[in-house]
């Protein structure tokens, strides 16, 4: 391009436009540090050995305490889905009795539970109550069906029945 034209600053004008542009920034290589390599997650044995867990937002309020989201568990030997409406201003203590009430007390307690990053799953509470338990927690990071793809077509069935 030097070749072809020159102006005043041309160096600066040009090296601004291609870190301002969106179709540069798109198409550069990542220079960070490189990813690690993914864990195969490893069938199950039995049910709700490997329990999978996301989260719902912005869902219309439902009854009188205005439940305003839905934890989606499932696991994949039964593909059977659980779906605990709560309200998402509930507290890491607040989901743990929510689950313990109506999930562990009624299934078993999971090996391993693939959960997505949530204030609420990383928390101390939540981290020190697994390890009590024996339970390993895996999270996953959003919109990675590698990952939560399983619970992602779960939050899509519970997406068309709410239609």
């Amino acid at each position: 391009m030097k070749d072809c034209s020159w102006w005043p600053n041309c160096i600066n004008d040009v090296t601004e436009y291609f870190q301002t542009c969106d179709r540069s920034q798109k198409s550069n290589r990542a220079t960070g540090k490189k990813f690690r390599m993914m864990i195969q997650i490893q069938e199950q044995k039995y049910p709700w050995e490997i329990a999978h867990m996301d989260g719902v937002t912005g869902l219309p309020p439902q009854g009188d305490r205005s439940l305003n989201s839905c934890l989606v568990l499932a696991n994949r030997c039964s593909k059977a889905p659980m779906f605990l409406p709560f309200h998402k201003g509930n507290t890491a203590m607040n989901t743990a009795i929510i689950i313990w009430n109506r999930v562990i007390s009624h299934t078993s307690l999971s090996q391993n539970i693939i959960i997505y990053r949530d204030q609420k799953f990383t928390s101390l509470l939540w981290t020190n109550i697994h390890t009590i338990f024996g339970t390993n927690l895996s999270f996953s990071t959003a919109y990675h069906p590698q990952t939560d793809g399983f619970s992602e077509i779960m939050i899509q069935t519970l997406e068309d029945m709410i239609r």
